[in-house]
């Protein structure tokens, strides 16, 4: 799929069939439906790193506590299919990220939730759309990401949109 990315009032379009936009209340309920689906559970739901549960408090507390996450849905042609989200490192106060400068350091984080959507190249759109987005704010340098060394899907993903794997801090990175 070439990509034709275009950003506009925090829409990010590829192709006008594929957009990124702020998740909003109506939203959560589906979030939790796909959080509890077997192939996103498996990544998302590990005790006692993290469980659905706690994404769902941070999503749900995205106003407050969790304001420096921005929470998106992806959309196909106007209709939910994932869910995804990107911040600043040194704001999210987590220890993954191993000897990696935090200034000007984002990650993201996303999920197919509609499954035929799967192996068709939109999750790696997804992430190009994430990346265009970071990479768009002003002081962004680079983007870790650590997925599950056993996902094949996103570390390929990751792969194909140009992040190499750092060995010595662990994680997948691109730089801008």
């Amino acid at each position: 799929m070439e990509l034709n990315v275009k950003i506009n009032k925090r829409m990010v379009e590829v192709n006008d069939k594929l957009k990124l936009r702020l998740l909003d209340d109506s939203d959560v309920s589906l979030v939790e439906v796909w959080l509890n689906k077997k192939h996103i559970k498996k990544w998302y739901d590990i005790p006692p790193v993290c469980t659905v549960d706690d994404w769902l408090y941070e999503i749900n507390n995205r106003n407050n506590g969790f304001r420096f996450v921005t929470h998106l849905i992806a959309l196909w042609k106007e209709t939910p299919i994932g869910f995804c989200q990107y911040y600043k490192c040194s704001d999210a106060e987590e220890n993954w990220y191993g000897q990696t400068t935090l200034l000007g350091t984002y990650s993201i984080d996303y999920f197919i939730g509609e499954e035929e959507y799967l192996n068709k190249g939109v999750g790696k759109s997804i992430i190009a759309l994430l990346v265009n987005e970071v990479f768009s704010l002003t002081g962004s340098e680079r983007i870790i990401v650590q997925p599950d060394e056993k996902n094949n899907a996103s570390c390929n993903s990751l792969l194909s949109n140009g992040f190499i794997f750092d060995i010595k801090n662990n994680v997948y990175l691109k730089a801008k």
